[in-house]
């Protein structure tokens, strides 16, 4: 008997459909084309029907729940008593936090009553905070006004993150894992998109999400690499922190092949990205909620916004190990860890997921260390504090590992400039993210807490925290082979090379580069610097390698004596072919550490090399004549030194100078008429491109002159620079 319509509902033909499942009646050989086609298009009409009245249903949940946050006024304005102890609140009532004004002296936070009086006995002051509550309110209604418009027009009634003006630089979940598919379509030899475990409403069949991975590595080169494992938006509110995976992604996938740094670390280390680890609760953050936990209605009631697990108190490794100073058992609160340990899939899916990527480094005493050897480093990625933090958090008492993890933070809080300390609070926290990883395995672990605010604006982040922080998370990818030694080390701040845009097999180039030990941010403690005492580049091979070769180089100004120094050497370039190459350098100082490696194209070819600047060019009557488009390489040979261009500018013409300096230095551009008259002129800071353009606007050639002025930085062989001439 044919299999009617009418005996499938709209919940089982969306099922059929998402499977790829082919109705019975398609299968009956008694049923005519034209019954198949019109049977399919209905079922896909009942599938699209089913997941409107789904969109309906969750829109009139989060309704509700913005009224329920609207309800929620026990929101205080702390005021603290010193920085230091505001860093500590930070950590300890990160929970609770909800803007944090450490110029201004206080913290935002919401309380229960214990925790309130627990405060106030510390000497902190506290005020409710009407203004945060008022803005708060006006924010939830602005949504709720967009979802009932959303309504009206025919929608569904149902508003995200992408519909509320000014925050279209954060993705939802559904724009980041089509960003993150996108790149495994396009790129599959360098992008994986794995699934990894249910997030809980995946798990009981009420929506959800899949727990993915982005795995990012050159699958063309094998053997055993280094692994950087990025959890970020564990705490659903927390917006900042998937953008900021993403962004990391985008940088890796699209310098591969342009970036040297970006194609070596891809070729030669793996970057795994859980991008949302914690993607149920964040849907409900972007409709608005400031929703910390996952979504889990056996904790605190089905439809209430203070259900769920805190899944960063939930782990396995510590659970409950605080005699519930560091965690809650109380349901509703937020910092609830769960009724046991590694009870809520998605912690499942992380601690699953380490697992399967590093091996088991430490032994299982709480004073064990891995060895200094060990490979890997796993960031957890939250919002927000302005902190860098590593392990114990349960326990005043250094890590094994402590010391060494010290000097990794201090490195990353360089780039970010935010406070780095050990993840002990006021009070303990137990059973978080780094238990897995550092705790069970002896990986590197960090948390990175990103800028001052959950729902930080686009302004904010695309200025501040996103340029802060994607290069810390370069960093950490870079020193994934040896996080406990290579932080130690030296950093290589730029390295360039004399190719042009390519040279044939056999001619000497010249590799410049700066090298420093002094990047670590000393605000919370000192770490200690040493002299550079040697520096070393390779071709192609890694000095990890087998078969690597060191090429020895030199200090710029003849000797290794100094924290940051400028290296100079000649690469021989017999026998290379023709393409793009790989020169690694690397520095070590007088401890014997020897730092990451940093890295350049070397171009071979029948490019043009660049045309190089000849002294004495230090005034109008002495400078170098070139015929511009040129671009120019050029050194400053002291402090006082300044470069002369000439270039016959023709009628009508605007020529545009251009000097990209060293990353290391701060060089300024001005252009002058032949009587000395400036024209123009650019003072950019270090490491900044300076530009001037100039018109002729007169009816015959004229000669202008183009000066390179030393204002900072390094000088001799390091003190290099281009300067592009064009009209």
């Amino acid at each position: 008997m044919t299999l009617r319509l009418s005996r499938i509902t709209a919940a089982t033909a969306a099922l059929l459909l998402s499977m790829g499942a082919t109705p019975l009646w398609a299968a009956n050989g008694t049923d005519n084309a034209t019954d198949e086609a019109s049977a399919q298009k209905a079922t896909r009409e009942a599938a699209r029907e089913a997941t409107r009245e789904a969109a309906i249903k969750a829109a009139d949940e989060m309704r509700l729940l913005r009224q329920q946050e609207r309800q929620r006024n026990n929101i205080y304005k702390v005021w603290f008593p010193d920085q230091a102890t505001a860093r500590k609140a930070a950590i300890s009532y990160h929970h609770a936090l909800l803007e944090s004004k450490y110029d201004a002296g206080y913290l935002i936070l919401e309380l229960e009553s214990d925790e309130y009086a627990a405060l106030q006995a510390q000497g902190f002051r506290l005020e409710t905070a009407h203004d945060f509550i008022k803005r708060r309110n006006e924010f939830l209604d602005r949504l709720q006004k967009a979802a009932d418009d959303n309504r009206k027009s025919g929608g569904t009634g149902d508003v995200s993150i992408e519909s509320i003006p000014g925050y279209s630089c954060y993705e939802t979940v559904e724009e980041t894992f089509a960003a993150a598919q996108a790149f495994a379509t396009s790129k599959p030899n360098l992008a994986q998109w794995i699934d990894a475990g249910n997030s809980w409403q995946k798990n009981t069949g009420s929506g959800g999400y899949d727990m993915r991975v982005l795995k990012l590595t050159n699958t063309a080169i094998g053997g055993t690499k280094p692994k950087l494992f990025v959890t970020s938006a564990i705490h659903a509110r927390e917006y900042t922190t998937a953008p900021l995976a993403l962004e990391f992604a985008r940088w890796l996938v699209n310098g591969y092949g342009t970036n040297a740094d970006a194609t070596w670390m891809l070729d030669h280390h793996e970057v795994h990205l859980m991008l949302h680890t914690n993607p149920d609760g964040r849907k409900k953050a972007e409709g608005g909620l400031s929703w910390r936990k996952n979504t889990n209605t056996a904790y605190c009631g089905a439809n209430s916004n203070s259900r769920g697990a805190d899944l960063n108190r939930n782990f396995t490794f510590g659970w409950n190990s605080t005699n519930g100073q560091g965690s809650s058992g109380n349901v509703c609160n937020e910092t609830y860890r769960g009724p046991t340990a590694h009870s809520e899939p998605e912690t499942q899916a992380v601690e699953s997921y380490i697992g399967s990527i590093f091996a088991d480094n430490r032994g299982p005493n709480q004073g064990d260390a891995a060895p200094t050897n060990t490979m890997g480093v796993h960031l957890d990625i939250h919002s927000y504090s302005q902190l860098v933090l590593w392990p114990w958090g349960t326990t005043n008492t250094p890590a094994p590992n402590g010391t060494a993890l010290q000097t990794m933070g201090r490195r990353l809080a360089w780039f970010n400039g935010y406070t780095p300390e050990q993840s002990i609070g006021l009070y303990p926290t137990d059973g978080t993210s780094d238990g897995p990883s550092y705790g069970d395995r002896g990986v590197a672990a960090f948390t990175i807490e990103l800028g001052s605010s959950f729902f930080e604006s686009c302004t904010t982040y695309n200025n501040t925290t996103k340029p802060k922080n994607l290069p810390a998370l370069i960093y950490a990818a870079r020193v994934a082979r040896a996080p406990y030694l290579l932080p130690a080390g030296p950093d290589v701040t730029s390295v360039s090379l004399n190719d042009g845009t390519g040279v044939p097999a056999g001619t000497p180039v010249t590799v410049t580069a700066s090298i420093t030990d002094t990047r670590f941010n000393n605000s919370n403690g000192t770490e200690s610097t040493q002299a550079i005492n040697a520096a070393e580049a390779y071709i192609d091979t890694p000095p990890w390698s087998p078969g690597a070769t060191a090429i020895a180089l030199s200090a710029s100004d003849g000797t290794f004596n100094s924290t940051t120094e400028g290296i100079t050497g000649t690469l021989n370039t017999t026998n290379l072919a023709d393409g793009k190459h790989l020169v690694f350098v690397r520095g070590k100082d007088a401890s014997g550490a020897f730092g990451p490696v940093s890295a350049v194209f070397l171009n071979i070819g029948q490019g043009t090399p660049p045309a190089t600047e000849t002294e004495p060019n230090n005034s109008i009557a002495a400078a170098n004549a070139v015929a511009a488009p040129v671009t120019l390489t050029g050194t400053m040979g002291s402090s006082s030194d300044s470069d002369f261009f000439r270039v016959d500018l023709p009628a009508g013409a605007t020529l545009t100078s251009t000097l990209t300096p060293n990353s290391a230095s701060d060089y300024d551009l001005y252009v002058y008429d032949s009587a000395g008259t400036l024209l123009g002129k650019s003072e950019r800071s270090k490491g900044l491109v300076d530009t001037v353009s100039v018109t002729n606007s007169g009816g015959s050639a004229v000669q202008r002159y183009v000066k390179v002025l030393y204002y900072s930085g390094s000088t001799g062989s390091a003190g290099s620079y281009s300067l592009q001439l064009a009209w």
